[in-house]
């Protein structure tokens, strides 16, 4: 059985989306004349959170073990406003987060992140448990000093230390859980697929209902349909458990603090075949008095994860297949390893069973990482001038072993096998490993009423990839078996039909020079500058570049004219502005010649042919300006946290057509805007000795806008039949296509319709018919074309906000948090697929909904209709649906038991997203990536789990 994780005593609120709004504990009275001592990281160093002139947030530990999950970056969903987080159920599969919107539309969107001065750009090796908080930078002004690797924000990591003179504790920590798939479609079922093909017109379609008869048999409570009524997704979809345990201990001396740690965590995926991920890490914190004038430390972390992939096209297999075809077909007496059913039998085009994928793949992936953090601080001048040097390293070793496995069905049309010469084996490996030696001098001083900090440092990093591939296919007479698993090897396949690749391995170097001065007069005026020099070999046409950055504070409540209102405990305007980098883009590709052949007059002649695409690619730049106010009102029971920016992407790397010839060449000559406002507020309470309450919130609004395109009238992208687009005007990759203004009821309409006349004169009779789509002619030409298409919204979500109530009453505590974001469009390429085949499922809200008469909708088309082109081959808004949702992200119910004569325990019952509304019903998972498509998305299990934790 499985048990919990840790989760701290007591907590009052539950998960908070405001951030660090829960950092002071709740007091009866707090004067005015009670500072603020918290402290939050910031670039190379800390600085008191009421001094801060940026927009930072913090989310602590016990915010971050309330999610049962391997990855502690979902935890943070909903918890920090301007920060959305894409999360993705496959085990072992990192989440994707944006900060403030998508910045590039070439490089990466993910930001840095920085654990315990490590810098990464993931955290899959971390142990949730073992995070003390996470500090969000979200705006330019303190990302800035992080150079180029800061471009989309930053996420600093400060693990559990130990603390000097305390005696040892140990803690253990663990949940088991089950995870289930929630908002499942509903897909057709045999009687409703059945009426909707018989109803389709289609000869082919009425074929298939009989040969599904005639093999399977006729139900027995509707003799007009086949015996089978498969569930597809009931079939591949499974209850599957999740786990972890976390032993730590933690204590020191008077000279040295530490913490040590091991995790241990599994995870089954929800598809029902191999897919899994396990994963072991353990850690070590030490930190050390070596004398009064230097302190040293490291931080080690190993950690081991093995990934069963899961196989991506099933998804739209399960969406496609048939409810007329059973998973298993007995007739197929031959078959190996299993009899799977196989469409095509019964007239169908594609086999479409998605077990045959499912069962017969194998993808382990293993990723060992070694992540080491070393530094010395000297103290020159006690508590006034500091000298530290840190050095970090970080390998990342990932070797997948791919296997395409044999299997035999039936000999019916092409057969549906993959035979020994067609199974494969393809083994990867890729080693990421960097260094970054970090120097810095820090001088504080105090003159009076006048507050300074000042920082200067340099960096250096070298940072390299290597990729190398091999795939072979096996051969009669080859070792290999697929029922022994030492027998997966390149060796035993075929040698002449072997393909090798060492991808494009690079290695970088940066060397950077950067300082801060931090100053405040009077508690009450604050200012603060950075600058960055990076130079780097990545880009030789642009080897240097100045990342500044300034930010203003002002603490109104610090004046007179506002010492004496006892309810406004802080009130703190603040402004930045500052200028970041992206290389995490392309550089130039190289001109390469390759061979060409020809026969000029009767002579063979040979010659090479060079490319004539021309790049000119640089670093992007992203400019950004913050406004922002921080309160606190009431004895710090009320917190209100604003911010106000504007981003703006310049020099973003874009396509450009050439003058002369066809290949498109990158230049930096594309702008994009983000812009919008975060709001963030909690209010906590006691009421008498025994309860205790807290409501958190916040919500972000955010515009995403292309501003410029170097001249081009757009830039195409999504794909040929869903087209998306870049246009100036527009927010990124807006799906362009016709407006459908209803469905035409009966032949009298479309008679009465100059577009659907011409359509029918010009292109065929019967090209448009009662229950076919009816289109915005936007030109008025009398002709549905090209030109009649719109925009018709884009994926970048408009909003999105969280929540958290929580109440405590003496050792009990029971907390619920909600998520949920909206204002974009989402494709649903599985419905609009027909496009490319016919003889698939349709979900069972189009079934249901269909037009079948005049008057029964006037929004769907009838079963006819679907497959015709003048409907399934346009891109129209009736595929896109709308991608607001709203979830219960977390419940969970806590009880610590503390008593003197045991050690302290907690447990824990935990549901975790347990619920979720969507406009769109035929969306399992709402949260997509940055293109906006649905297709192969990998549903995000709810989970309900138990927990314990004990310290000793």
């Amino acid at each position: 059985m499985r048990k919990n994780y840790v989760k701290l005593p007591l907590l009052i609120a539950a998960l908070y989306f405001g951030g660090d709004l829960h950092a002071q504990s709740t007091q009866d009275t707090v004067t005015k004349e009670n500072k603020i001592e918290e402290v939050v990281v910031i670039g190379y160093g800390t600085q008191k959170k009421v001094d801060l002139t940026s927009a930072i947030t913090t989310v602590k530990a016990a915010d971050i073990v309330k999610t049962p999950s391997g990855q502690a970056t979902q935890a943070l969903q909903g918890k920090v406003a301007g920060v959305q987080i894409i999360a993705n159920g496959s085990p072992g599969e990192a989440p994707k987060m944006n900060i403030r919107g998508v910045h590039s539309i070439n490089g990466n969107n993910q930001p840095l992140y920085v654990v315990d001065g490590l810098f990464v750009d993931n955290i899959e090796f971390l142990n949730p448990n073992d995070i003390q908080d996470f500090t969000i930078l979200k705006d330019a002004s303190a990302s800035a000093i992080y150079g180029v690797l800061a471009a989309n924000g930053v996420v600093v990591i400060t693990t559990k230390g130990g603390s000097y003179n305390r005696k040892p504790k140990l803690t253990y920590d663990t949940y088991y859980g089950t995870q289930y798939a929630n908002n499942v479609i509903k897909m057709a079922n045999a009687e409703q697929y059945t009426n909707f093909a018989l109803e389709s017109g289609s000869q082919f379609e009425i074929d298939a209902i009989g040969a599904a008869i005639a093999r399977f048999g006729r139900s027995r409570t509707n003799p007009n349909l086949p015996n089978v009524n498969t569930d597809w997704y009931k079939e591949a979809l499974r209850i599957a458990p999740i786990q972890s345990h976390s032993l730590s201990v933690d204590g020191g001396s008077e000279k040295v603090a530490y913490s040590l740690g091991g995790n241990f965590f599994t995870q089954d995926g929800i598809l029902n075949m191999k897919n899994s991920y396990e994963r072991f890490n353990i850690r070590a914190k030490i930190d050390a008095k070596a004398t009064s004038w230097l302190n040293v430390g490291t931080t080690i972390n190993y950690t081991r994860g093995e990934k069963y992939d899961d196989e991506g096209s099933a998804w739209q297999q399960i969406y496609y297949a048939v409810p007329i075809m059973p998973v298993y077909d007995p007739l197929f007496t031959d078959a190996t390893v299993k009899p799977y059913a196989d469409a095509q039998v019964l007239g169908y085009r594609g086999h479409d069973n998605p077990f045959s994928l499912m069962d017969n793949v194998d993808k382990l992936g293993i990723q060992k990482s070694l992540n080491f953090n070393a530094y010395a601080e000297i103290s020159i001048l006690p508590k006034e001038l500091t000298f530290k040097t840190t050095l970090s390293y970080n390998n990342r070793n990932i070797s997948e072993r791919l296997m395409e496995l044999p299997y035999y069905v039936n000999s019916f049309g092409n057969g549906f096998q993959r035979t020994l010469a067609q199974s494969s084996i393809t083994r990867n490996n890729a080693t990421y490993e960097d260094y970054i030696w970090d120097n810095t001098i820090t001088w504080n001083k105090t003159l009076g009423d006048h507050d300074f900090t000042l920082l200067a440092g340099t960096s250096y990093a070298d940072q390299s990839y290597k990729f190398m591939s091999m795939k072979g296919f096996f051969y009669e007479g080859s070792p290999f078996s697929r029922d022994n698993e030492s027998t997966w090897y390149i060796n035993n396949a075929s040698p002449d039909g072997r393909i090798t690749s060492e991808g494009q391995p690079y290695r970088y170097y940066r060397t950077s020079y950067f300082g801060r001065l931090s100053y405040k007069f009077k508690d009450r005026y604050i200012a603060y500058a950075t600058l960055r020099n990076e130079g780097s070999n990545k880009f030789p046409n642009q080897k240097t570049i100045n990342l500044p950055a300034f930010g203003l504070g002002w603490v109104v409540s610090e004046e007179s004219f506002l010492k004496d209102v006892s309810w406004i405990n802080l009130l703190k305007f603040r402004a930045g502005w500052g200028r970041l980098a992206n290389d995490a883009i392309n550089a130039n590709r190289a001109n390469t010649p390759f061979a060409v052949n020809t026969v000029f007059a009767d002579t063979y002649v040979s010659a090479f042919q060079f490319t004539t695409y021309k790049d000119d690619v640089r670093r992007e730049f992203t400019e950004e300006t913050n406004v922002g106010l921080s309160s606190e009102f009431l004895g710090r029971r009320l917190t209100l946290e604003a911010d106000y920016f504007i981003k703006d992407t310049k020099s973003m790397v874009i396509p450009v057509q050439p003058i002369v010839g066809s290949e498109v060449s990158y230049k930096n000559v594309g702008t994009m805007r983000n812009k919008g406002f975060e709001i963030s507020a909690g209010w906590r309470d006691k009421v008498g000795e025994n309860w205790g309450y807290s409501i958190n919130g916040n919500f972000s609004q955010i515009k995403n806008e292309i501003t410029d395109l170097n001249g081009q009238a757009f830039i195409a992208r999504g794909s040929g039949d869903f087209p998306q687009r870049l246009v100036v005007g527009q927010a990124m990759d807006s799906f362009y296509g016709y407006d459908v203004i209803g469905v035409y009821q009966n032949q009298a309409e479309i008679n009465a319709d100059p577009t659907a006349v011409y359509a029918n004169t010009n292109q065929g009779a019967g090209t448009v018919k009662p229950g076919y789509f009816k289109y915005r002619d936007l030109n008025g030409d009398g002709k549905i074309d090209d030109s009649d298409r719109m925009y018709l919204g884009s994926p970048v979500p408009t909003y999105y906000y969280g929540g958290s109530l929580g109440v405590n009453y003496k050792n009990w505590d029971l907390s619920v948090a909600f998520y949920g974001q909206g204002g974009n469009k989402i494709l649903n390429r599985n419905r609009a697929e027909v496009i490319r085949t016919t003889g698939r499922n349709i979900d069972a809200d189009f079934a249901i909904n269909r037009w079948h008469g005049e008057g029964t909708t006037n929004e769907y088309v009838s079963s006819e209709g679907y497959r015709q082109s003048w409907n399934n081959q346009k891109l129209s808004k009736f595929w896109l649906q709308d991608g607001d949702f709203f979830r219960v992200q977390n419940i969970q119910l806590g009880y610590t038991l503390k008593a003197n004569d045991i050690p302290e325990m907690r447990f824990t019952l935990t549901a975790d997203r347990p619920f979720m509304w969507t406009k769109s019903k035929n969306l399992m998972n709402p949260e997509v990536a940055n293109d906006g498509v649905n297709l192969d998305v990998y549903p995000t299990p709810s989970v309900v789990s138990v927990g314990y934790s004990i310290k000793f």
